[in-house]
C-alpha cells in the first residue's frame, strides 16, 4: 500500500465517521461541526485525486459561508434538544432502512458490468485543472449549467415569495413617506405662559 492510498483511506474514513456524526449528534451545533469536519476531509480527496480547484472551492464556499451561516441560525434560534431526541428515536428504523436500502443500491451499481472495463490513461493536459474545467464546463456542458442556473434562480424566487406574506398587525416602514416627511409633521411647537411663583 503506497502513502498516497493510505492517506486516501485516512481522509475517507474521516469523512464517512464524520457523516455518521452528522446524523447521529443530538446537538445541532456538534452536528454542524461534524458537517465541517466532513467537508474538510472532502476537500482533501478531491486534492488528492488532483482537483485542486473543487477542493479549494468546496473549503471556501461551503465552510467559509454555508456553514458559518448555519452556525449562526443554529445559535439565534431556541431549538428544543429534547423533541429532537424524541424525533430520533421515533425515525431511527425507518432512517436504517433506508441506510441498509441506498448501500445495497450502491453496491449492485459497484458490481456492475460497467465498472469493470479498464480505465484509460488520462491524456495530459496543457493547462491546469481550473482552465480545463472551465473548458468543459462552457462548452461541451453548457447547455446543463445554463439549466441548473436557471433553476436555482427559480428556487430563490419561490423562497423568497414564500417567505414574504402579508401580516396583519405588523407595522412596517414606507421610506417613500419617510422621505417626504417635513419638520411640520415632526414638530409642534406649543406656547404656554410661564408659571408664577406664589
Amino acid at each position: 500500500m503506497t502513502f498516497e492510498l493510505f492517506v486516501f483511506y485516512l481522509f475517507s474514513a474521516v469523512t464517512l465517521f464524520s457523516a455518521v456524526g452528522v446524523v447521529t449528534m443530538r446537538n445541532p451545533v456538534y452536528s454542524a461541526l461534524f458537517l465541517i469536519l466532513a467537508f474538510f476531509s472532502s476537500a482533501a480527496t478531491w486534492v488528492l485525486l488532483e482537483a485542486e480547484f473543487l477542493g479549494v472551492v468546496l473549503v471556501l464556499v461551503y465552510v467559509g459561508a454555508v456553514m458559518v451561516l448555519f452556525l449562526f441560525v443554529i445559535m439565534m434560534l431556541d431549538i428544543q434538544i429534547d423533541t429532537l431526541k424524541e424525533g430520533f428515536i421515533r425515525y431511527l428504523p425507518v432512517g436504517l432502512l433506508v441506510a441498509v436500502a441506498v448501500a445495497a443500491e450502491m453496491i449492485l451499481v459497484m458490481k456492475s458490468k460497467a465498472f469493470d472495463r479498464p480505465i484509460p490513461e488520462a491524456a495530459p493536459l496543457s493547462a491546469n485543472n481550473t482552465e480545463a474545467l472551465g473548458e468543459i464546463l462552457y462548452t461541451e456542458y453548457v447547455l446543463p449549467f445554463e439549466i441548473a442556473a436557471v433553476i436555482l434562480v427559480v428556487a430563490i424566487i419561490a423562497a423568497i415569495t414564500l417567505t414574504l406574506r402579508r401580516r396583519k398587525g405588523v407595522k412596517k416602514q414606507d421610506q417613500s413617506q419617510q422621505v417626504k416627511t417635513k419638520k411640520s409633521d415632526r414638530l409642534r411647537i406649543v406656547k404656554m405662559k410661564s408659571e408664577e411663583r406664589s
